[in-house]
């Protein structure tokens, strides 16, 4: 029999095995130590777990089964492992992606979303920006073009404002430029954005 520990992990409550918590809490104690902007720490560290516990909702086969060091190892691999002695995550291809790009991120699969942070109206043109690698204001220059000219780009817009998901929290944000929601892309990008 194994001990079994009801825990909060980015305000979703879990059960796990005593021993997947300490290899769970070791790893997030070790990313934490990476961070060097103590200030920032707490609100990375808040994004950081709302992502294991997407990853464990993922990986749950039924809503009250048990967290075990094998999902714990799951979400191990897909954030990116953390070395000790250097305190730097170490850069092996995960699940999500693997592969890097210029700027140093993980490349993962980009989704679509309007990007409620650069938008003029609805964040329709800047999510589509987002999404292709286009200059926004090349976007809107075109959707005035064509609403000018062509009157039913109004009613796509409005159905596009309707149909596609707004970004509302910096995981959606990262799959909408295109890189994987690992923990060292979550600081990385977090330090960039509040910057702008």
């Amino acid at each position: 029999m194994k001990k079994v520990i009801d825990v909060s992990v980015g305000g979703v409550n879990f059960i796990m095995e005593e021993d997947a918590y300490n290899r769970l809490q070791g790893y997030l104690q070790r990313f934490e130590n990476t961070i060097t902007d103590k200030n920032e720490a707490k609100e990375i560290m808040e994004d950081v777990e709302a992502r294991v516990a997407e990853i464990f909702q993922k990986e749950r086969k039924y809503a009250n089964q048990v967290i075990d060091t094998t999902i714990v190892q799951t979400v191990i691999d897909l954030l990116g492992e953390v070395e000790e002695s250097s305190a730097e995550p170490l850069h092996e291809a995960t699940a999500e992606g693997g592969y890097k790009d210029e700027d140093g991120y993980t490349i993962g699969k980009k989704k679509w979303y309007r990007d409620t942070d650069n938008k003029m109206i609805g964040g329709v043109c800047s999510g589509i920006s987002a999404y292709f690698g286009i200059d926004v204001t090349l976007i809107r220059i075109l959707a005035v073009f064509s609403l000018i000219f062509y009157g039913v780009t109004f009613f796509v817009y409005v159905v596009l404002w309707l149909v596609i998901p707004k970004t509302r929290s910096i995981l959606d944000k990262m799959r909408m430029y295109g890189y994987a929601p690992t923990a060292d892309n979550i600081r990385k990008f977090k330090n960039e954005h509040k910057q702008r």
